[in-house]
């Protein structure tokens, strides 16, 4: 009897188990899979479910073909985000202007930022087929910018809002030729925060002055902008910043090595920044020696300084925090904390030469 009932009992458990693991393998499929049933009304009560309600795109939505009331951008220098390939676009609200403003873009209410991330599928074909990872929105709103991830599923005929983000494994080549494996994160909603932070307050990083101030497609953004009508106040680019794109080897090391650092730390390393109270400040436009780093010791950089003292020494690259911790991946080490899981060594070979060339 007592073997009859512990029988039971086990198939009993076995049961529940099988049960369970069915119940929870559905929940992370609800979770992790959006319906394909969803439909919705273009209706202007931000955010949709959908990026295809907003109408962003003609035809194939993943062709990313912009609709008339969007305007290409792109800064001179892009962020690293783990070799991802990007597509940048402006939407201002029909009649409305955005304003030159002591040297500042202040948006209409109604603007929206669109930033695809992609992968070219054919390297050899950077403007082919892509496989479309994500879609960040900023919406300026009457309470400010707010930011949206959208996830592009496994057919590329959509993609979803996921305020909690996710995370996708990809394999890539990599500019050296060799295939690599990347665990793309994508961020959630509070995250983007993170970077995207001005006085505590959330704003665009990419649409400065100085980050447009240069031709893309054979004409200054902002003069283009201008003569298309969403711009007004812009005088003529000698009157402004301009970053350079610090891929270009035709230009100076100090140069590119600054619009590297701007793009890439600025967002956190400024007076108006998180990382304000680290005295490190990597504007494009920052010459002054200790708040570069030279020689300067961290305010609290804990086990990101490894066994190193000194921020940036000149001619000593190994023995510089700067690259130390954008040569690792390591939490609590790698910097930027956020937006790359993989290490930039084309990025990090160009502020090792720039370290060098410092005496």
């Amino acid at each position: 009897m007592n073997q009859s009932k512990s029988h039971l009992a086990a198939f009993l458990s076995v049961i529940f188990c099988i049960l369970f693991s069915i119940s929870c393998k559905k929940n992370q499929d609800q979770t992790t899979t959006p319906p394909q049933s969803i439909t919705e009304e273009a209706d202007g009560s931000y955010p949709y479910k959908l990026l295809s309600t907003y109408a962003f795109f003609e035809g194939k939505i993943s062709q990313l073909s912009p609709a008339g009331s969007l305007t290409y951008y792109e800064p001179a220098s892009s962020l690293f985000t783990d070799y991802a390939s990007k597509s940048r676009f402006i939407q201002v609200p029909s009649g409305k202007k955005i304003q030159m403003q002591k040297g500042n873009l202040t948006f209409p209410i109604g603007t929206i930022l669109i930033k695809n991330f992609f992968y070219p599928k054919q390297k050899e074909d950077p403007n082919g087929e892509k496989q479309i990872i994500e879609t960040r929105l900023l919406i300026f709103g009457e309470k400010g910018w707010e930011a949206w991830p959208y996830i592009w599923n496994e057919e590329q005929t959509e993609a979803y809002l996921k305020v909690v983000g996710g995370q996708q494994e990809i394999t890539i080549t990599n500019p050296q030729g060799k295939e690599q494996v990347i665990n793309y994160i994508i961020p959630n909603k509070n995250q983007c925060k993170t970077c995207h932070n001005q006085d505590e307050v959330l704003s665009p990083i990419g649409v400065q002055v100085k980050h447009l101030n240069h031709d893309s497609q054979g004409k200054n953004q902002l003069i283009s902008w201008s003569e298309k009508g969403i711009l007004e106040g812009f005088a003529s680019p000698t009157d402004y910043p301009a970053l350079i794109n610090y891929e270009d080897e035709n230009q100076g090391l100090e140069l590119r090595a600054m619009a590297y650092l701007d793009i890439n730390c600025s967002h956190c390393h400024r007076a108006e920044g998180p990382a304000s109270t680290s005295g490190l400040f990597l504007t494009y436009d920052e010459r002054d020696p200790m708040k570069l780093g030279i020689n300067k010791t961290p305010v609290a950089a804990g086990v990101g300084a490894g066994s190193h003292t000194f921020d940036v020494v000149p001619g000593k690259p190994d023995e510089s925090i700067l690259i130390h911790r954008m040569n690792s991946t390591a939490v609590g080490v790698a910097m930027p904390e956020l937006g790359r899981t993989t290490i930039h060594h084309e990025g990090v070979e160009l502020i090792r030469e720039w370290v060098r060339s410092l005496r």
